[in-house]
């Protein structure tokens, strides 16, 4: 499509953000690290939820090189909560590259901000624009709704067509003077004023030129091509405690919470009774060293992901001698709270 190259529509959205702004920690910052930071806690994260995280990595690590000579547990430690452990993995890897490419100074260029582990072109433009004023158009969620609506565009968001679409017309309308400006104008209008559900479109600013509101149609856009499958899984938690010790295993393989420390588990392929869960094989393998276990349910819990569910049973195993093999770690129970989980196991622990 083709639109008019003006800056009608960014000196509405930056008028409106100079009145409606939130005063937060990585605005009105040039320091590329700061930002860097912020963004990559905020992909699906809340605001709100990441405003403490944020504080928390940047008093732990107030610069890149700190960063990149922490703990990888650590950094997973700090996260901890927020979901999406691959992205404090990249993260923490991404640092250590700016160390050893880069002498510790973050890159300029956006084609070298591009090639940092874990951030994509949306993250990449975020920083130089912000930071450098470079002439990078940003296409988040929230830059998707606002020109989806304003154009009153029908090419789906999640099509390669559409999101070529939406590139080509937020590079056209960009402010190449005051880039960093412009798009945190759009990303913070679109959060604010042009919001997923009943926007007030009475006192937006912009409704003159919404196609989408002329028409009465806001709530049709922006469009999707369809939502992926979601997948079931199913985990049995096992909670052994031998005296004042229990079992933790660290998740390695390439899958969700890599790296990040659970219970014993016995994954299965549909929910059981603790009767069928100790015929199944793995809970045999688990405990073939150790007998005269005592196993009761504790506790139940569904935890929802981006596209998996996974339906928890959480058991408490009292096994007097219990002998693991060297993939569990032997703990005092007291210790627990110093290893990286995943948020569904830390609900367990605080709740037992």
């Amino acid at each position: 499509m083709s639109v008019e190259k003006d800056l009608r529509l960014s000196s509405i959205l930056i008028k409106w953000y100079g009145i409606n702004k939130r005063d937060l920690p990585w605005r009105n910052v040039d320091d590329p690290y700061a930002i860097w930071l912020s963004e990559v806690i905020l992909q699906q994260t809340r605001v709100d939820q990441g405003y403490a995280y944020f504080n928390r990595f940047i008093q732990s690590y107030p610069t890149v090189d700190l960063l990149a000579k922490a703990d990888e547990s650590e950094v997973l430690k700090i996260w901890q909560g927020l979901g999406y452990y691959s992205r404090a993995r990249n993260l923490h890897a991404a640092a250590k590259s700016i160390v050893e490419d880069y002498n510790g100074v973050f890159p300029h260029e956006f084609k070298d901000v591009l090639k940092l582990k874990g951030v994509g072109e949306y993250t990449a433009s975020a920083i130089v624009s912000f930071a450098y004023n470079e002439p990078y158009a940003v296409v988040d969620g929230n830059v998707y709704r606002v020109l989806s609506r304003i154009f009153a565009i029908e090419e789906p968001i999640d099509s390669g067509k559409g999101k070529k679409v939406f590139a080509e017309l937020a590079r056209e309308l960009l402010d190449e003077s005051n880039a960093g400006l412009h798009n945190q104008a759009i990303m913070e209008f679109g959060a604010l004023q042009c919001v997923p559900v009943s926007p007030d479109c009475g006192i937006c600013p912009a409704s003159e030129v919404c196609l989408a509101y002329a028409q009465n149609n806001v709530g049709r856009y922006p469009k999707k091509e369809g939502k992926q499958k979601v997948k079931n899984r199913y985990f049995n938690y096992i909670d052994i405690r031998d005296g004042d010790c229990m079992y933790l295993h660290k998740r390695t393989a390439k899958d969700i919470w890599q790296n990040l420390y659970e219970l014993p588990l016995v994954e299965t392929d549909k929910e059981m009774t603790v009767e069928e869960l100790q015929r199944d094989d793995n809970f045999i393998q688990l405990f073939k060293n150790t007998s005269g276990i005592k196993i009761k349910e504790i506790k139940r819990l569904k935890h929802v992901l981006s596209h998996q569910v996974i339906y928890t049973v959480f058991y408490k195993a009292e096994a007097a001698g219990a002998r693991l093999d060297n993939a569990y770690l032997r703990i005092k129970a007291g210790d627990v709270d110093g290893y990286p989980v995943s948020r569904l196991v830390h609900k367990y622990l605080e709740q037992s």
